[in-house]
């Protein structure tokens, strides 16, 4: 049975480079998004001007929107760490979005983790499910690492909790790990999971475990040491991806003890599924469940990256059409 559409709502996803945007609606209970399109933060002088561009070339005027963006929301508005855009829902109802919400990006991901379909998952490890009861926890390196989690109560209903959490210290786990923290406290005051998880963590990585080994590296590009690390594992680029892949995995347990994610734990962000292959090979799951006396516990909990490359704007139509957009 189809249901028709009653509604046609905005929803986006704006990062420090580019805002995609699309209509969805709502059928047979599920978030349905069409009408996608991506604009570059450097080709429109202002927030608004992107969101009006995508309307005007939509066949149906949306009547409200939810925004999802990288970094926090205050009173309504945010200011772009990475872009010259200044969002608020104020500006967005000026548009005719009432209501308009922002909201965080990683807060979008786990409202859109569960709706995700099953083959735009692919699993690093762990049982096929989780615990349908419990919270599932979202977090994942890109341009930097964001972490979130969607608490249930059990019956039915759910909360999403944004977070800084990628802001969280690092924690070492090994011999090397310490003195990849002890090298990168001489450039930073404070070493933070998203100094090393991320792209420029990435090189940031790289360039003190060269200083471990003692030889010299010239590579100023984290994309080179992924494409160097994909073509020879054995090579100093394949040391560093497989130790930026074992870290992900301790910090996404530690995240899962943290939150209680024996719902599973997913990764998301840009460099995950250009990685996966290497990923599933990696230290990432064992990692993830040396906790100790908690290794049983992590055991159970399945742990997955998101493929879907709208899983934000997904999240972003269920919380739309929840607050009654």
């Amino acid at each position: 049975m189809t249901v028709a559409w009653d509604k046609t709502l905005l929803v986006g996803d704006v990062g420090g480079t580019n805002a995609r945007f699309a209509i969805a609606h709502m059928i047979n209970g599920k978030p349905v998004l069409e009408h996608h399109e991506s604009f570059k933060g450097a080709d429109h002088p202002t927030f608004l001007g992107a969101v009006q561009a995508f309307i005007d070339g939509c066949e149906a005027r949306p009547t409200a929107g939810v925004i999802a963006v990288a970094g926090p929301v205050t009173d309504g508005e945010i200011d772009l760490t990475n872009s010259h855009w200044r969002l608020s829902e104020a500006q967005l109802e000026t548009l005719g979005l009432r209501p308009a919400r922002l909201i965080n990006d990683f807060e979008a991901l786990a409202w859109g983790a569960p709706v995700v379909p099953a083959d735009q998952l692919a699993s690093l490890g762990g049982p096929e499910e989780g615990d349908p009861d419990s919270a599932i926890a979202v977090l994942g390196p890109g341009t930097g690492f964001g972490v979130s989690a969607l608490v249930r109560d059990g019956r039915g209903g759910e909360m999403a909790m944004p977070s800084e959490g990628g802001h969280a210290c690092f924690a070492p786990g090994d011999p090397i790990e310490d003195e990849i923290l002890r090298i990168l406290r001489r450039r930073y005051d404070r070493v933070s999971i998203e100094r090393l998880i991320c792209g420029p963590g990435l090189l940031n990585m790289h360039r003190a475990l060269a200083e471990i080994d003692g030889r010299e590296t010239h590579i100023d590009d984290p994309a080179e040491i992924t494409s160097q690390a994909l073509e020879d594992p054995r090579s100093p680029c394949g040391a560093t991806l497989a130790r930026f892949c074992a870290i992900l995995g301790a910090v996404a347990g530690d995240i899962a003890l943290t939150t209680g994610a024996r719902g599973g734990v997913y990764i998301a962000g840009g460099i995950a599924p250009r990685i996966l292959p290497f990923l599933q090979a990696s230290p990432f799951r064992e990692r993830f469940e040396r906790k100790g006396r908690f290794t049983d516990y992590m055991k159970a909990i399945p742990t997955r990256v998101i493929l879907h490359k709208h899983a934000a704007l997904l999240g972003a139509a269920r919380v739309a059409f929840a607050h009654g957009g």
